[in-house]
């Protein structure tokens, strides 16, 4: 156990971000200490690149360097969040170690010169690791100024190599117990599969057409077991020396190759990093995406954005500069949904390496800069919002997500290409969030009764006491809404017969799919309530469920598209194709209004963002973010946190935190 929060620690929320001294002088040093100063920097993160400082030969350790710094930082005010290096490992160790190299699907072995070339499951590597986490640990564990333990880096790294096929082996073992078992699960009776024995077996690695989709589940579920351990082990090296909190920065939404919920409890302080993934508006939105994800998996425990981006958003092939007000309308996003605080990647940007051009705290032009100025004005923020540390959010309406569900709609030989997970849990908060709702995502196999509304995006595959937990929900008063391809396979990935989506679940909504007939890549179809639908289409059979708009083309003519179902007391919506953007968030308005969910504040315009944070003492703030270009009058004037005084209105893209009686 710990000793402190972090926010105990720290007085308030967090505010800094990745440091990396070992890349600059002492004269950048010393403007460091006095920028960090002026900016409101109160906490570091340290060492996440630095192994082959750490350890210039294997054994051989050598912390002078960071002593130096974790003694500065201290001396400066500045608390540090000390990493364990292990992300990339030092060109001494692949050459000592090749056999621990990253090996591809299609046999090709890495060589370092980047970043992650580390296989998970090589003995070696994870020698190596807890070595390294043992001896910082051991050295640095009660050090004044650390604060929290940030294990390796944004694990995702899958690896095919012989010692991952050896670890595959083992825990398929313990999983299925015999090889009949596993044969069965696999459906190897297909393709002439069958394995005789258990050195037959192999990781998904490259193969003429399709892989085996259970096989290819099986080691997903595998890996994320696999990096748990390789966590835990770490974790417990750092324990036998330290009461801080220890964590690892996941990566939202799409990048990790784990199950969230199962890591996430794991660790004492849930941290994520987020960068968007388009400009604007878009920006914000998928901010709230993460930030809400990121509290989900916390299961009301403190979260950490980790690492955000001072000016950078991606789009596809471009890194794009962020919009004026970005950084502290993004920042206050993160800590309205129940941040504790908000870092950033990096302090200082780098004028060498791989990440030369990746944004920073204080860019290339230097403190005399937009950048910096805006910095300074989000630390200034954050650092008088120190009283709501430790307040709680809590959504109004679930949208669930399941890692094997995410899993299961990446295997091969799917009836559709459009069948994208996390852009149909995305879209579905998106509606939600333009709704002015605050949402908490959930398992399946969660308890749902406090939730008047359910949302399920993407359950492709459901497992039978999933299914059963839904019927529950519905039954008991609940209304959920499920979208299209869902229930359609078991745990095991078998084809559930009798039609889809699982039985518990068609009885909840009163229908049964027959048959799946995904549309064209650009084909677009119109319903009988005007709405329309690309990517999917259904044949649907009404068992008992009421028709609130058909299909007006080919064979479908006539067949429910969207459905109701009065079930016990609650309600099961069905929806069978993917409805255009405009049409989804008028069914999802549709849908609070029938559940009873309003806004967070009622009477905001449209492109304001309003979260309330909860004490446990009954205290509470209120949040409000504009993207909007002209002020938006508050229902009646109220004490802001970020100045100090009474406001009665928003100002255009700006932000106020109100303190509520």
């Amino acid at each position: 156990m710990t000793s402190l929060s972090l926010t105990d620690r720290l007085g308030g929320l967090a505010f800094g971000g990745d440091y990396n001294p070992e890349q600059w002088d002492e004269p950048v040093w010393k403007e460091d200490d006095e920028l960090m100063r002026r900016s409101r920097v109160n906490l570091a993160t340290l060492g996440v690149f630095s192994w082959a400082l750490l350890e210039p030969e294997e054994g051989r350790y050598d912390f002078a360097w960071l002593d130096t710094h974790l003694d500065r930082l201290h001396a400066n005010g500045v608390a540090v969040d000390l990493a364990t290096p292990t992300a990339s490992p030092p060109p001494w160790f692949t050459l000592a170690h090749p056999d621990a190299l990253t090996v591809r699907p299609d046999g090709t072995r890495l060589t370092h010169g980047s970043r992650d070339t580390y296989c998970l499951t090589a003995p070696a590597y994870r020698n190596a690791s807890r070595r390294i986490a043992g001896a910082l640990a051991e050295r640095y564990g009660d050090h004044p100024a650390l604060a929290l333990w940030h294990v390796h880096n944004e694990y995702a790294t899958l690896c095919y190599c012989d010692h991952t096929a050896a670890a595959f082996r083992m825990w398929l073992r313990e999983r299925h117990g015999t090889l009949d078992a596993l044969n069965e699960a696999w459906g190897t009776a297909f393709w002439s599969q069958r394995y005789g024995s258990w050195e037959q077996v192999l990781p998904p690695r490259a193969t003429n057409w399709h892989k085996n989709p259970g096989q290819q589940l099986d080691f997903h579920r595998f890996w994320s077991d696999e990096v748990i351990a390789a966590y835990r082990e770490q974790r417990e090296a750092i324990r036998a020396h330290s009461d801080r909190p220890v964590t690892t920065n996941l990566m939202l939404p799409a990048y990790q190759n784990m199950d969230l919920w199962a890591l996430a409890r794991e660790l004492d302080v849930v941290s994520s990093d987020q960068y968007p993934s388009a400009p604007g508006l878009d920006a914000a939105a998928d901010a709230a995406f993460h930030a809400d994800r990121a509290r989900s998996l916390g299961g009301g425990r403190p979260w950490l954005l980790m690492e955000q981006g001072t000016n950078t958003v991606y789009d596809r092939d471009r890194v794009l500069a962020k919009e004026p007000g970005d950084v502290l309308r993004h920042t206050l996003g993160h800590i309205a949904r129940g941040s504790e605080g908000a870092l950033f990647f990096q302090w200082r940007q780098s004028r060498a390496g791989a990440e030369t051009w990746h944004s920073a705290m204080v860019p290339h032009a230097g403190p005399d800069s937009r950048i910096f100025r805006e910095v300074t004005q989000t630390g200034e923020a954050v650092a008088r919002l120190g009283e709501v540390a430790g307040s709680t959010v809590t959504g109004s309406v679930a949208v669930l997500h399941d890692a094997d569900a995410w899993w299961a709609l990446g295997v091969d030989g799917l009836p559709s290409a459009g069948l994208d997970y996390h852009a149909a849990l995305g879209r579905a908060h998106r509606a939600l969030w333009d709704a002015g709702v605050t949402v908490d995502f959930a398992h399946p196999g969660h308890d749902l009764g406090r939730y008047p509304l359910v949302v399920a995006p993407a359950l492709f595959l459901l497992a039978d006491e999933a299914a059963e937990n839904l019927r529950r929900y519905v039954a008991g008063g609940g209304t959920l809404l499920v979208q299209h391809a869902s229930g359609y396979v078991d745990d095991r990935l078998h084809a559930r017969l009798g039609g889809y989506p699982a039985a518990p679940l068609r009885e909840a909504l009163g229908i049964r799919v027959e048959e799946y007939r995904p549309l064209r890549r650009d084909e677009r179809i119109i319903l009988s309530d005007g709405s329309h639908g690309t990517v999917w289409s259904e044949s649907v059979r009404s068992d008992g469920a009421q028709t609130l708009a058909a299909y007006t083309h080919g064979m479908l003519t006539g067949r429910p598209a969207l459905t109701r179902h009065r079930y016990g007391t609650g309600q099961g919506w069905y929806l069978s194709t993917r409805l255009d953007d405009a049409d989804y968030t008028a069914l999802v308005a549709r849908l609070l209004d029938e559940a009873g969910v309003g806004p967070e504040v009622q009477g905001l315009p449209p492109r304001v963002e309003a979260v309330t944070r909860h004490a446990p003492d009954g205290r509470r703030w209120r949040f409000l973010i504009s993207h909007r270009t002209e002020p938006v009058p508050l229902p009646e004037p109220a004490h802001d946190l970020l100045t100090g005084a009474p406001v009665s209105e928003l100002p255009p893209g700006g932000c106020v935190v109100l303190r509520i009686a």
